[in-house]
Formats: C-alpha cells, structure tokens, sequence
C-alpha cells in the first residue's frame, strides 16, 4: 500500500475531524479545469485518485437500529460486551451434570436442568439431565455425555468425567466490558448474533449511503437485441447492484439519453448521498457531464486517472452541501474500474469504514502493461489456491472478462514478470 493511501488509512484511524458536512478532511485542491480557460487538469495516478475519493467524504452521522435491520451497516461505535460470555456456567453437550463420582442419584427424575423445579445446586453424588447451553447447577463437577452414561431405576450410571468436563466456565468467552469489535466494522450476520449474545436490541451504526444512477446515452437500448446502431445498455442492469455489494441502499436508476437539461434536473433534484453517472465524460458532443457540472458550480477533484481502462473517470463535489458525483466512462470494463477507484472508497468513507484493501499475491504468468499508467487486469485463482493468471476478453468494452473474475490485479506501468507480487483489488460478490 503506498504512502498516499496510509496517510488515508491515519485519518480512518481517529486523526479525521468531526465535520458536520460532507468535506474533506483536508483542503483539497480544485482541478484546474474548474478555472475560466479550461485548460485540462493532469489525471491523478490511480493511488491518489483512490486516496482524494476517500479524503473527499466523512462518515454520514449515526443513527440507532433494532439488531433486524442493522446488517451491512457499519458501527459508529465499538462493540462492547454488556454480560459476561457466558453469563454463567453452562453445559456444552447434552447429558447430565454430575457432582462427585458415580454412580448417581438423579435428582427429581425427569426434570431437565434450567426447567422449572429443577435443582439449584447438586448434592454429592446427585445428577440432573441437561441440554447443551443450559445452565450448570452449583456443585456440579463434569458433564456424563448422553452417550457415555444410561439412566434406569432412578439412578444414573456412566464414565467418570474429569474435573470440569463440558462445562463451559462463566466469561469463558468475554468479561462485561469488553471490546468485541472497532468502530468502522461492517456488521455482517455473524457480529449481528454477537452484538445479541452480548445484551444489544440496537446498535449505533452509520446508515447504508443513499446513491442514484444517471444512465447517459441515446445509443442505448434497454429491452431486445441490438439493431440500427444501437446497443443494449449493460451499465443500468450493473451499477446500482455493484454500488449495493460496495455498501451502497440504490434509491433508484434513472435513464437520461443525452439531455443536458434532464441531466441537470437529475443531479440538481437528487436526495442521495452520492451520484453514480454512467457515460458521457469525455468531451465529445454529446457528452454534457463536465459542462453540467462547472455550470451547476461543482468542483472537480479529480478530473482523469492514469488508469486503463477507465481513464476520462472523474469526481466532483457540488456545492451547499458537498455530495459527490463519480462519472463512470461508456465502456463496460471502464466503468467497473472506476467504481471501484472511486465510488468504493467514497462509500467507506460515507459509511465511517477503513478505506477498502487491497491484497497480494503471486503473478502466474507476465502481465502485459501499459508504458506510463496503471492497468486493472482481470483475473482469476486456480481451484488449489496458486498464483493468478489474467484473463482474456479484459478490453474496456468488454465484460466476459470481469464476469468471470475473482479479482482485479493492479498492473503498474510496464507490467509484471511471472513470480513477481501483485496487488489485487476483490470483486464484491465474485
């Protein structure tokens, strides 16, 4: 990870000051192609333009949920425990808590430890029937597992157990107090049952942010096969559930042609936290992205990345109020490339997350790349877990490749050899 995204990283780890508005952390400067001659702004390298993304956004406030409605969101605050875990001593199998050496009496036939009428405490030489998690009567010294003992005539008999077996001890797990997981931590099933073991009903947690996506483009078609020059559109059906897998709630996907004046109304009207467009960056004729946005006063962050695919991908903050638009290029393949240099951080910014990691692994083969910008290359792992290999069908245009992919390896300027390390970018979902 280089130096740009650590210092982004520091600012994740506490050194961020509490804005109320969407604003960077620190001043960022405009791109010079917000100035009155328009002359165009150098690109970003693809770790400055993924850093500027996530240094453009703060954390969306808290907000309390009941644990059924909490999954995906991120925790505002730790986790800490509100119990022990356990509470007390309990059984980890089923079968009967014993106190001494056997054989035992069973202490009201029939009665089940933890039922009403059971025994709270064990005599020596007494037994009770217990189920796993139930808990352990006082006195108890070992759990006789179901099928190591038989009981018949009032009287239990059965192997031995040593001092302690099977009972899981009171605060085994945590003491009351406890951390049990960071602020930043996106809730998935396992910490929700957590968060409910340790006493929670609610959780402080940051919402999911809100995006909208704005498909551009008259050559589009949504329905049937192509014909008369037009294209079925592939960036609608896509983007909301890529910005969804990020950690995005999609309010809604909306198909604007080439209207500049309904592209307006669009960005001007929306109520979400961030604004996805998919098309229309460059400055060809029908591309009113940029013009729409200098004319709305928006400030451009970042104005083109030396990436391949995906290039013309910008980012922009419009004013009273700083949400962010990312423009997606046309191309399929650009377009997941810019989702995710930029929307992605953006959206662990939004939702008070790390920035998004990368990890390494090993090339399998060269990688061909680019004389002076970075390449997203697709790729795929063999079933036993060895090095990557790229994939074909990786143009911009094209989606075979991506489709078929575990992850994205980010190829530096001139490319890797075989063996070399490789940085991969995970795909949500693949």
């Amino acid at each position: 990870m280089t130096d740009e995204f650590d210092e982004a990283l520091a600012l994740a780890n506490g050194h961020r000051p509490d804005h109320p508005a969407r604003r960077p952390a620190a001043p960022l400067v405009p791109d010079p192609a917000d100035a009155p001659d328009r002359r165009p702004a150098p690109p970003h390298t693809w770790e400055s333009a993924r850093t500027v993304a996530y240094r453009s956004a703060v954390p969306l406030p808290p907000r309390r949920l009941p644990l059924e409605r909490a999954l995906g969101h991120t925790l505002a605050a730790p986790l800490t425990a509100l119990t022990d875990l356990p509470a007390f001593d309990t059984s980890a199998m089923d079968g009967w808590a014993v106190s001494g050496p056997g054989p035992w009496e069973l202490a009201g036939p029939g009665l089940l430890a933890g039922a009403p009428g059971r025994p709270e405490r064990l005599a020596d030489g007494q037994a009770v029937r217990i189920a796993t998690g139930a808990r352990v009567p006082d006195g108890t010294t070992g759990i006789v597992r179901a099928e190591h003992g038989t009981a018949r005539g009032g009287r239990l008999r059965g192997r031995l157990p040593r001092l302690g077996a099977d009972i899981r001890p009171r605060a085994q797990e945590c003491r009351s107090g406890a951390e049990l997981l960071p602020a930043g931590t996106r809730l998935a099933p396992a910490a929700l049952g957590l968060a409910a073991a340790a006493g929670y009903d609610e959780l402080d947690v940051h919402p999911l942010p809100r995006a909208e996506v704005l498909v551009l483009g008259d050559e589009l078609l949504h329905r049937g096969l192509p014909h008369d020059g037009r294209i079925r559109d592939a960036l609608g059906p896509m983007t909301g559930p890529w910005l969804a897998a990020l950690g995005a709630e999609v309010l809604v996907t909306r198909r604007l042609g080439d209207d500049a004046d309904a592209l307006r109304e669009a960005i001007e009207t929306s109520r979400a936290d961030l604004i996805v467009t998919t098309g229309g960056t460059a400055s060809g004729p029908v591309d009113h992205l940029r013009a729409t946005l200098r004319a709305l006063g928006a400030t451009t962050l970042v104005g083109g990345v030396t990436v391949r695919p995906g290039h013309p991908m910008l980012l922009a903050e419009l004013p009273d109020g700083g949400t962010p638009v990312v423009g997606l290029p046309g191309n399929p393949l650009a377009a997941v490339a810019g989702l995710l240099t930029l929307a992605a951080p953006l959206l662990h910014a939004l939702s008070g997350r790390m920035p998004p990691a990368t990890r390494t692994a090993t090339a399998g083969e060269a990688f061909a790349g680019h004389r002076d910008d970075t390449h997203l290359v697709p790729v795929r792992r063999p079933a036993d877990g060895g090095p990557v290999v790229p994939l074909g069908y990786a143009g911009p245009a094209m989606l075979r490749g991506i489709a078929a992919a575990c992850a994205l390896a980010v190829v530096p300027p001139g490319g890797l050899a075989p063996h070399d390390p490789v940085q991969l970018l995970e795909l949500p979902g693949a």
